[in-house]
């Protein structure tokens, strides 16, 4: 198989690409990248005078846009100043292995952020999305899984890694369900999966995570990882090449990206069903498309 670059990438101009966590680290590569094959890039960032200064360093159309997914109103607010169609959405943002905080609605930060913003602001948006949606997962959906009986961390013992790798099988279960959900339902949308391998990229700040056992995983990571410009590539590759529904592209540790596998508990349909209709309770959202869904032309 040969290498995939961001020199293989198309000519994207006329399309729309919004990428969610784009204001450093992958994100951040994989926006550039969409923008310089010419498509119109929205950079939805936490911090937007952040996300203007470096739309300022990309080529072409790109504007930055405030977007908080630990707040379910900002979500609803992006959703609704989201003019015309969209044809790639791309969720990246997220948190990584942070002490246990809450959002503004009350859940688990990372399960909150990483995974219910990112499934409401889909649900939101999905009839105004024309080609594709890419979530953006990583490596630690193979030692996770949702707790049903305890998402949100309220009687359990609350573990950045556990909690975390809790969000990430997650990521993809929501990437499964968005695939089945819109084909029966008509649509042409098309939901992929992505993770960067091992990457050294800004959820490895230490600053952020001053304990020790996180130092030490650190400098074990970056003798193996790769860079964040390597660890993007596998976003543009599931974002325009000739893919199924529900594949998942990445390295298998580092390296080029290609079409991989997932852990069983990522692949599990019910439980992918059962994540989807607890997380529409929980954000108060609902998969917009009917069996005759009118999708934006």
């Amino acid at each position: 198989m040969s290498r995939f670059s961001l020199a293989d990438l198309p000519d994207l101009t006329g399309r729309t690409a919004v990428v969610t966590g784009a204001s450093s680290g992958i994100g951040l590569v994989a926006a550039r990248a969409l923008a310089e094959r010419g498509a119109r890039v929205v950079l939805a960032v936490r911090d937007p005078e952040k996300g203007e200064a470096v739309a300022a360093t990309m080529k072409g159309p790109v504007q930055a846009r405030a977007l908080e997914l630990a707040d379910l109103s900002s979500v609803r607010a992006v959703a609704g100043d989201t003019p015309g169609r969209v044809d790639v959405w791309v969720n990246k943002a997220g948190h990584s292995l942070v002490p246990l905080s809450r959002t503004a609605d009350g859940f688990e930060l990372q399960f909150g952020a990483n995974h219910l913003g990112h499934l409401a602001l889909t649900n939101l948006l999905l009839p105004r999305i024309r080609e594709r949606v890419v979530t953006v997962a990583s490596l630690g959906h193979r030692i996770g899984s949702p707790d049903f009986t305890d998402l949100q961390w309220g009687r359990r013992s609350y573990r950045p890694s556990a909690a975390y790798a809790q969000s990430k099988p997650a990521d993809l279960l929501f990437a499964a369900e968005l695939q089945r959900r819109p084909t029966r339902a008509g649509s042409l949308v098309i939901s992929t999966a992505a993770h960067p391998g091992i990457s050294t990229t800004n959820l490895m700040r230490a600053e952020e995570k001053p304990y020790l056992g996180f130092r030490v995983e650190k400098v074990l990571v970056a003798l193996v990882a790769q860079s964040a410009e390597e660890g993007a590539l596998p976003t543009p590759y599931a974002a325009n090449a000739d893919l199924p529904g529900d594949s998942c592209a990445g390295p298998d540790l580092r390296g080029a990206p290609a079409p991989v596998g997932r852990s069983a508990r990522a692949r599990d349909g019910s439980a992918a069903r059962r994540l989807w209709e607890v997380s529409e309770d929980l954000t108060d959202t609902r998969f917009p498309l009917g069996t005759s869904a009118t999708l934006v032309s």
